[in-house]
């Protein structure tokens, strides 16, 4: 199984390298990965959904599991853009688990409650108490708004996460080490250097499963296996959907008493997951192949090109997403969909949206 899941796996990885529809599969796997990882949480997430959550352009108010996998979606984008050896490296690893520090913000009071800044004349009004609350307040409102906007505009922004003593024993168990899991599954990380890369992925994704490292970010762990599998150079090209595969094994075996039937689990959901880039990776340039038979004699500014770029790169799209991103009247959105023959995806009235067959 070791064997074949390495075979599956480099096949994948040397097909994108030269594929072109790399980048539209790299993006699609990472709205799949993200619905699947909340899929094996208990949560169903709609892949229309979070596209468009994404796009911000949501048709109903987005729910909490929704925001959750939008963060999966950031942060495979995030490990994905940044070097092969940066989610296992010291500054990668505290980022994404959030145990980088965070400074409060200028002129806003420290966790110990010493003022961080001291304007000129604020010596006299020390004493006002409520003053110093509401000051305080606003620079929390102040602080929030702008990490909203660095989020919002798409750079990175890690999360912050409170101190152990600051979480709220009714959402957080405040007996759960998670500093402690974090060093145990780091030292697996340093005991299984010198495995095979696919066995020793598979004995990391079943010991952060074991451990339960990270108490509302289990997701984390997959993604950081999939991190490990692209610096060893087996997924070079693409950041593996684990979730994906995982999310083809029974819970019976991703959850059985004997480690050795977890860990053929794992190996398992490593070779499901290269099996379903695969057929993926196909089924798009095949698509693509089919979409740019219809662009032959077309004229130079014709954006039909542009739409099957954007149609590679999503699950769907819709009249919205094509009128901002290629810059068209919605009556020109929907000549451009029907040129194409694009499937409809969701078969409402108001709202409609379409993907590839």
């Amino acid at each position: 199984m070791k064997a074949t899941a390495t075979e599956i796996s480099a096949r994948l990885d040397e097909r994108l390298a030269r594929s072109p529809v790399r980048d539209g599969f790299v993006e699609r796997q990472h709205f799949a990965d993200a619905a699947a990882a909340l899929w094996l949480e208990g949560e169903l997430v709609h892949l229309e959904d979070l596209v468009l959550h994404d796009a911000h352009m949501d048709i109903r108010t987005p729910t909490h599991e929704l925001t959750r996998a939008h963060a999966v979606v950031r942060t495979r984008r995030r490990i994905f853009s940044q070097k092969p050896n940066w989610a296992l490296g010291r500054d990668g690893f505290l980022s994404l688990t959030s145990r980088g520090g965070a400074m409060p913000a200028a002129g806003q009071k420290s966790r110990e409650g010493e003022g961080t800044e001291t304007r000129a004349g604020e010596a006299d009004v020390r004493d006002d108490a409520e003053d110093d609350l509401l000051a305080e307040e606003f620079a929390e409102i102040d602080a929030v708004l702008a990490r909203s906007s660095k989020i919002l505009s798409g750079a990175d922004v890690p999360a912050r996460t409170p101190r152990s003593d600051e979480r709220p024993d009714l959402i957080y168990d405040l007996d759960w080490n998670e500093e402690e899991r974090l060093a145990e599954w780091q030292d697996v990380i340093a005991r299984t250097r010198d495995l095979p890369v696919v066995l020793r992925g598979a004995i990391l994704f079943e010991a952060w499963s074991d451990i339960e490292v990270l108490q509302h970010a289990a997701w984390l762990g997959p993604l950081l296996v999939a991190a490990l599998l692209r610096q060893e150079g087996l997924a070079a090209q693409h950041l593996a959907g684990l979730h994906i595969g995982a999310k083809n094994i029974p819970r019976e075996r991703r959850r059985a008493r004997n480690r050795s039937d977890r860990l053929l689990a794992s190996l398992d959901a490593i070779h499901d997951a290269a099996v379903a880039g695969l057929k993926e990776h196909d089924r798009l340039v095949l698509a693509k192949s089919q979409m740019e038979r219809r662009l032959r004699e077309r004229r130079a500014s014709s954006k039909l090109p542009d739409l099957v770029e954007l149609v590679l790169a999503r699950p769907l799209v819709s009249t919205g997403m094509i009128q901002e991103t290629l810059k068209v009247s919605k009556q020109g959105a929907l000549n451009l969909v029907s040129e194409l023959s694009l499937r409809e995806m969701t078969g409402r009235g108001r709202f409609r949206a379409w993907g590839i067959v």
